[in-house]
């Protein structure tokens, strides 16, 4: 692995599951400094590159590359772009009516296409949720998932879509999609967008735009 000093930081630091502001803190750095030598925009100092080898449990040459890190054990705790997808990702608090906002915005896009039955929104939650966190490391919807066979499934999925229903906000309908029974969503109104932030609506759409004329099948292999 040829890996920038900014990047051996950020895979050490994922390594032990410390956020930037935990890593910052421990270092005497701020966030935005931290996040500057992991994009390599910043050149770290001396005394930061120590304290960054005492609190990462590394040598300072190490850092530097010119003694390898244990590439196995570095792996072993970071995981592939694959694996990170199949994890069952608990973001920390639930935002219950956000969750009701980006599934409507969902809804209100793409929900009309055949093939965004109920499986396929599962996995539109879980990559929204997912990209939101590995790229601001901040909770977006705050829903937590599970496996089951067709992939990461949001629990308070149901609970929010019932209340929803009851409050003449979505409707439920039955469909097929390739001669087999499909539960789809439909929007009765449209998105409180002042709930969403300009970079939540820019990731949601980005997110969108890549997956949502996929069906199910096509999202779990992506």
């Amino acid at each position: 692995m040829n890996n920038t000093l900014g990047e051996k930081i950020k895979l050490l630091r994922e390594a032990k599951g410390w956020r930037q502001d935990e890593l910052a803190q421990k270092v005497g750095i701020n966030r935005e400094t931290l996040s500057n030598i992991e994009n390599n925009h910043r050149q770290i100092k001396a005394d930061e590159l120590s304290r960054f080898a005492d609190v990462l449990e590394v040598s300072s040459d190490q850092l530097l590359g010119r003694i390898p890190l244990d590439e196995v054990n570095l792996e072993e705790f970071y995981p592939s772009d694959k694996t990170k997808e199949a994890m069952r990702i608990s973001v920390p608090a639930k935002n219950v009516q956000k969750f009701r906002e980006v599934l409507l915005y969902i809804l209100n896009k793409v929900g009309a296409k055949s093939n965004v039955g109920e499986t396929v929104l599962y996995k539109l939650l879980y990559f929204i949720d997912f990209d939101f966190y590995e790229k601001y490391e901040e909770q977006l919807i705050g829903a937590t998932y599970k496996k089951n066979t067709y992939g990461p499934t949001p629990i308070e999925f149901e609970s929010i879509v019932n209340e929803m229903i009851a409050d003449e906000e979505i409707e439920k309908v039955k469909s097929e999609y390739f001669q087999r029974e499909q539960k789809k969503y439909l929007p009765l109104r449209d998105t409180c967008l002042d709930l969403l932030s300009a970079k939540e609506l820019k990731l949601i759409d980005e997110v969108l735009n890549r997956l949502a004329d996929k069906n199910a099948a096509q999202i779990s292999e992506y």
